[in-house]
């Protein structure tokens, strides 16, 4: 891992408590961008809980934000002491495509882009954040393969995961994508379950849930009824609605307040 250069917003022109870095790296060969949300008040404080918010196809950094508000709803859960503060960091996919999959694949490495240069980036740059700070992930479709997948290779980063709506194997990635051919180059391990599976006596909490009106519900209940064979201890639940912004924003919640739970 070689991070060449990490440009950071100036906190002096922050508008609504959220930083903007651009990171030059090694696993993409170029740079991404990453928008992190920073809870005020904690200027003082070099330990708080990191939250990675992961994107769905065809978006980018800023989605979690413009699309979903996150940030401002995460910001009145912790004035009314429902949650600790907590940073969120809403980086890049690395921009691939209709969207990278959060896999190594086509000469690049999305999912250490994710698992190893966003933490790191994110240590070297948010005061807020240190080594004692407990790191845990989420993701919706795309973004909920991504939290699943890379939360089960690595156990030792992330405390807990999270999945909404997530996309769970290649026939569920055919449903946004063109060609899923390019993803197939990768190390493997694509697969939800087979990398939990993997990883099965490593693994710490995770949730997943979905809308029952969602095209992926199949394939969410397939990984939730796989998972019960296995005796594989986790959450799972459904809820009113589809593949839609509103879910999102409305289930992000329920994956924050996981998080908090966990500290």
């Amino acid at each position: 891992m070689i991070i060449r250069e990490i440009s950071v917003s100036d906190p002096k022109h922050e508008v609504e408590n959220l930083r903007y870095l651009t990171v030059q790296s090694s696993y993409l060969k170029g740079r991404a961008d990453i928008t992190v949300f920073v809870p005020p008040g904690n200027e003082q404080i070099s330990d708080l809980p990191v939250a990675i918010l992961l994107h769905g196809v065809y978006a980018s950094h800023w989605a979690w934000t413009r699309h979903m508000n996150v940030h401002n709803i995460a910001l009145d859960l912790i004035v009314k002491k429902v949650l600790p503060p907590m940073v969120l960091v809403m980086p890049s996919d690395g921009l691939w495509g209709e969207g990278s999959g959060y896999l190594a694949h086509s000469g690049f490495d999305f999912e250490k882009w994710i698992a190893e240069d966003v933490i790191e980036a994110v240590r070297r740059v948010i005061g807020q954040v240190g080594d004692k700070s407990k790191w845990f992930m989420a993701g919706l479709s795309m973004g909920g393969y991504g939290a699943l997948r890379i939360g089960a290779k690595y156990p030792y980063v992330f405390t807990a995961f999270s999945g909404h709506s997530s996309i769970t194997n290649f026939e569920g990635l055919e449903l946004f994508v063109d060609d899923v051919n390019p993803y197939r180059k990768n190390n493997g391990d694509e697969s939800v379950i087979g990398c939990l599976l993997k990883n099965k006596d490593k693994l710490l909490s995770f949730r997943f849930d979905c809308g029952v009106d969602d095209p992926l519900i199949a394939h969410n209940r397939k990984l939730h009824n796989g998972l019960e064979d296995h005796g594989i201890k986790h959450i799972y639940e459904e809820f009113k609605g589809g593949h839609t912004t509103q879910y999102w924003k409305e289930h992000i919640v329920r994956s924050l307040k996981f998080f908090a739970s966990r500290l």
